[in-house]
């Protein structure tokens, strides 16, 4: 088995690590937020860049010692717009946040006022935690106006979205979610916003791989001359195969900022720094430049289109052996699998497949009436479409979930079966 050489750790993390390494290899990671970086990316984020320290932005630095740091970052936002098409003078970039939950506190802390109202999914029908949940600072900050799906679809229920917005008036509505396997319909949440007076805010973390490919419906599409999103968030490490960061971009041309006299890009950029960070880390936003390049390249193209078709295989060979998927099937990288039907709770499942090698997560369905004792499991296909897999080996996965859930298989004799597979497509490193 190849892996990184980490032979200067000292005895027992060396060990911890190997091990942990090796997890990787022998398992098939079945988690939408998860992927696997390239060689080249580990280069990077273990490279002398992560010595700098660079409070501020290129050219307003408040230490010395920045100039080819500058140009690195600078780099990361040039390309960062350049993989969505986005005209610098419609749209600017900041590529500094740490991750997706700060991010989304940046955009929240830069265009409203603690106590205002936000409206996101719930986190019971697939949204985040930061779109206003209760128990996370989107939800003790702001007051929060959840929306949710059909439930007998399990389609995000446009209509009613709208008439909450009427009634509520927020002045945030967040589009995007972390358990959702339909695409969304940015332009229409966009038109719903700016009829209350509201900023969009597009939280694609799970699929801006996705965006950036064609793949899915992008939130920085153009009608009449407007973008439907005032703000996009994504994180850069699930289907965009990058590091663990994120990046907001800011609409220049947004109406309801113009309405509020305000400029989004700067009061961002004010937000994440001195607002909320400190010193950006310089190797991330290294790996946030080469992922950028990579991503306007054709092979990223056609790898983030067979995460897709690999979901969809996956999803309709799960229905052939009797398992119930939210809203029928999926469009994106994930599906939910309802498991009411199987006599087995989410926990119980996610359990079951990670003692035979298959890591997936437990995850509330709609209607779950404790989101923390779901009765589903969350799947996805970007890790493992990055090891190579495709429409057979979704197949076998398929069968796998099906022995240990509903055959009650050996759980040793799968786990061979999926260590075997796994060797067959193995780690870059």
């Amino acid at each position: 088995m190849r892996i990184v050489s980490i032979d200067w750790m000292d005895q027992r993390l060396n060990f911890l690590v190997r091990k942990e390494v090796k997890r990787q290899e022998l398992t098939l990671d079945l988690i939408p937020s998860e992927n696997i970086v390239s060689p080249e990316m580990l280069k990077i984020l273990g490279s002398p860049l992560v010595n700098k320290y660079s409070e501020g932005y290129p050219g307003r630095r408040y230490y010395p010692g920045n100039e080819f740091y500058d140009e690195i970052e600078n780099l990361a936002r040039e390309r960062a717009l350049k993989a969505f098409k986005l005209n610098p003078k419609n749209w600017a970039v900041n590529v500094q946040p740490y991750s997706g939950s700060p991010a989304n506190l940046e955009i929240y802390f830069a265009l409203i006022k603690p106590g205002d109202t936000i409206m996101g999914l719930s986190l019971a029908h697939g949204g985040h935690l930061t779109h206003g949940h209760l128990v996370n600072f989107s939800g003790i900050l702001y007051k929060s106006q959840p929306y949710g799906l059909n439930l007998k679809t399990g389609y995000i229920d446009y209509k009613n979205l709208e008439k909450l917005a009427r009634q509520h008036h927020p002045k945030i509505i967040v589009s995007g979610a972390t358990a959702y396997p339909r695409k969304i319909d940015f332009k229409r949440i966009g038109e719903i916003a700016h009829k209350v007076g509201a900023y969009h805010v597009a939280d694609i973390s799970h699929i801006a791989g996705l965006v950036a490919a064609g793949a899915h419906p992008s939130p920085f599409s153009a009608r009449g001359g407007q973008a439907p999103a005032d703000a996009v968030m994504a994180t850069t490490h699930k289907t965009l195969r990058g590091p663990r960061g994120a990046v907001i971009w800011a609409n220049r041309e947004s109406p309801i900022a113009k309405r509020n006299k305000i400029d989004i890009a700067t009061a961002v950029d004010k937000a994440v720094f001195p607002g909320l960070q400190g010193g950006p880390h310089n190797n991330t936003t290294a790996a946030i430049a080469w992922t950028f390049g990579e991503v306007g390249t054709p092979k990223f193209r056609v790898y983030a289109r067979q995460i897709v078709k690999n979901a969809k295989t996956l999803a309709s060979e799960l229905k052939k052996f009797g398992f119930n998927l939210v809203s029928g099937g999926t469009d994106n990288h994930l599906m939910l699998v309802d498991l009411r039907n199987k006599n087995i709770t989410g926990l119980e499942a996610e359990k079951l497949l990670e003692s035979g090698g298959i890591i997936a997560n437990r995850n509330a369905i709609p209607g779950d009436e404790k989101p923390f004792k779901p009765s589903g499991i969350r799947i996805g296909t970007p890790s493992v479409t990055s090891r190579g897999m495709k429409k057979r080996e979704m197949k076998k996965i398929a069968e796998f979930i099906h022995e240990l859930i509903n055959l009650h298989t050996p759980v040793l004799k799968i786990k061979q079966r999926v260590e075997t597979l796994a060797r067959h497509f193995s780690l870059p490193y």
